[in-house]
């Protein structure tokens, strides 16, 4: 516990013997003003209930505080805020504790599964995939550094008459070509022709509109519809032509992902795939229609009646019997839960599908799984650029292998202009590179909130000063530098040392970071442990600024900056590899 959360749970303590205020906590915060004191506690919330003035309550509240904590050495009362000054050896003690304690993960007893990525595979990884890889890897992280057990999965959309598409027009314009023969990644080949569909498809509704035929029923009647749609049909009933050319392209597809995924440095734990999963969806239909749930209508296809639950009603089977995105969902959710023993399941998901959820996690309640309770959707913004929103049909998908390599170029030119990169070897620099324009893209994403919309804007991502990702790795290997230079062995004894006020502000910031990386948790926003890292290395910052170390002739003192910049390293380190970014040790 550190030293604000024992302030803070004393507080609770003491409050409701002193005065009728069961349930109210006082908010403990750090002393900004120039008051003497090192935190301090807003009072006002007692007045009404004590029936007394704020300096009266100050006393009683600083006097039982200060006999139940031995640390406090006085307290004062400014305008309503009790301010209590600690004695100093806290802060240094305070320290020795988080070295001894930095490790050390109390475990919970549940496991989280985590989905995210899951694409389709008719085109290539972009942007948008880009946040949500990112952000279900780090929360993933972030919730094992809590103490969870965490499964890492993704569902990969394999099938559908999206896939269809590609295929179709593949067969209809590919005359044969392979990724070896384009010298083409699987991904992006496969993706070329869900574009070149898309272009056939268009042309063929305009031509029937101009033979006088509405639009609504030309976009039906298109031959390339169709054809795509027999195609699905031909795929659900096993045909072996149709089923080889899937399973062709879609290897394509797997090896072009897999390379993007490892850039990225995003894994999984378990892989799913729909083709096998919508067969388990249409088990649970069968159940649904025999125990009244669904219900199936004169065409044919079956539906769930919602509009009780403030929703709509929802097609789960179309009537020629083939399936759709929910049927799917539905299998997959029930497998998980039968295949693991897992608490809680996560799904990383884009806000545009909100009600997709919504529906989803109400018909498995309604089937009769309680665990439906347990169905989380993670819903974040979408990832826009400065020219506007992305279409994958027309193809002006900000493409994220374009993206890595353009962050790669970024880096490079960036540090060959500062001159940051001079002493490394050849290899070496083109490591760092990739490191440093990964870490700038994903600081850049996972530091806004991720329920947020964002606008990315890449040059601005990369900037050794401000708010990025490449300033906290610089500042890290500046570290490892000083550290390196002064011989630090890790296990020096500073004594009976007195940190001053700057060092005071990174101590408390350092004992911040368990909680910061609980209520990322809690809340499921790696945007808390970017933000914290951020004011914690601008702390740091500051003291090395106006503090010498190596060079600080009081042995002590030498030793104590040398442990607490130890400590920042470490923490700063950790912090980013929860968000899935490398540190290198030289810049």
């Amino acid at each position: 516990m550190n030293i604000t959360q024992h302030i803070q749970s004393k507080i609770s303590e003491i409050v409701p013997k002193l005065y009728p205020a069961e349930g109210l906590d006082l908010d403990v915060q750090k002393n900004k003003t120039d008051f003497e004191g090192d935190f301090t506690i807003v009072i006002f919330p007692l007045v009404k209930l004590a029936k007394k003035s704020p300096d009266a309550i100050g006393n009683e509240l600083g006097e039982a505080l200060k006999n139940e904590i031995d640390f406090i050495e006085s307290f004062n009362i400014v305008k309503g805020f009790l301010n209590l000054k600690l004695k100093d050896e806290v802060f240094a003690n305070q320290l020795s504790e988080l070295q001894n304690d930095f490790e050390n993960v109390t475990p919970k007893n549940a496991t989280v599964m985590v989905e995210y990525s899951s694409p389709n595979t008719n085109k290539p990884l972009h942007l948008g995939h880009v946040r949500n890889n990112l952000l279900g890897f780090s929360v993933a992280e972030i919730l094992k550094a809590d103490g969870y057990k965490v499964i890492k999965t993704q569902i990969i959309n394999d099938r559908g008459i999206h896939i269809c598409k590609s295929m179709l027009a593949w067969k209809k314009f590919g005359n044969g070509e392979t990724p070896e023969s384009t010298g083409l990644k699987g991904d992006k080949l496969v993706g070329n022709y869900y574009v070149e569909f898309d272009k056939l498809y268009k042309s063929e509704i305009k031509a029937m509109v101009a033979d006088g035929i509405d639009e609504e029923t030309a976009k039906k009647q298109a031959p390339s519809i169709i054809e795509a749609q027999e195609m699905l049909l031909k795929w659900e009933n096993n045909d072996p032509e149709v089923r080889q050319l899937w399973a062709m392209m879609n290897a394509w597809v797997y090896e072009g992902f897999n390379e993007t995924y490892s850039r990225l440095g995003v894994v999984f734990d378990q892989v799913q795939y729909e083709s096998n999963t919508y067969i388990l969806g249409k088990d649970l239909i069968q159940k649904g229609l025999e125990t009244g749930v669904l219900y199936r209508k004169e065409d044919g296809s079956v539906w769930c009646d919602l509009t009780d639950d403030g929703l709509d009603q929802k097609l789960l089977l179309r009537s020629d019997g083939t399936s759709v995105y929910m049927t799917q969902d539905l299998g997959t959710a029930v497998q998980r839960f039968e295949e693991n023993d897992i608490q809680k399941l996560i799904y990383t998901v884009g806000n545009e599908q909100d009600y997709h959820f919504q529906v989803l996690f109400k018909i498995l309640k309604k089937l009769g799984y309680e665990w439906a309770d347990q169905l989380y959707h993670l819903s974040y913004g979408m990832v826009e650029l400065p020219e506007g929103k992305m279409k994958s049909r027309e193809g002006t998908v900000v493409d994220a292998d374009d993206l890595i390599d353009e962050m790669y170029q970024t880096a490079k030119e960036k540090s060959q202009e500062l001159g940051k990169m001079e002493t490394l070897s050849d290899e070496e620099r083109e490591k760092s590179y990739e490191t440093i324009g990964l870490g700038a893209l994903k600081y850049f994403i996972l530091k806004v909130d991720p329920r947020k919309k964002m606008l990315f804007n890449p040059a601005e991502s990369i900037d050794f000063n401000g708010n990025t990702g490449s300033f906290l790795q610089y500042t890290y290997a500046r570290i490892q530098s000083l550290l390196a230079k002064a011989e630090y062995s890790g296990k020096e004894n500073f004594g009976a040392y007195v940190p001053n006020e700057d060092e005071k502000d990174v101590i408390m910031l350092l004992a911040e970071f368990k909680e910061v990386i609980a209520r990322s948790a809690e809340s499921l926003s790696p945007a808390l442990v970017a933000n914290y890292v951020y004011e914690l290395v601008k702390s740091y910052n500051s003291f090395y600024q106006n503090h010498p170390i190596v060079k600080q002739e009081n042995p002590e003192a030498r030793r104590f900056r040398l442990q607490l910049s130890d400590l920042v390293g470490k923490t700063i380190k950790k912090a980013l590899s929860l968000l899935g970014i490398r540190v290198v040790n030289r810049m």
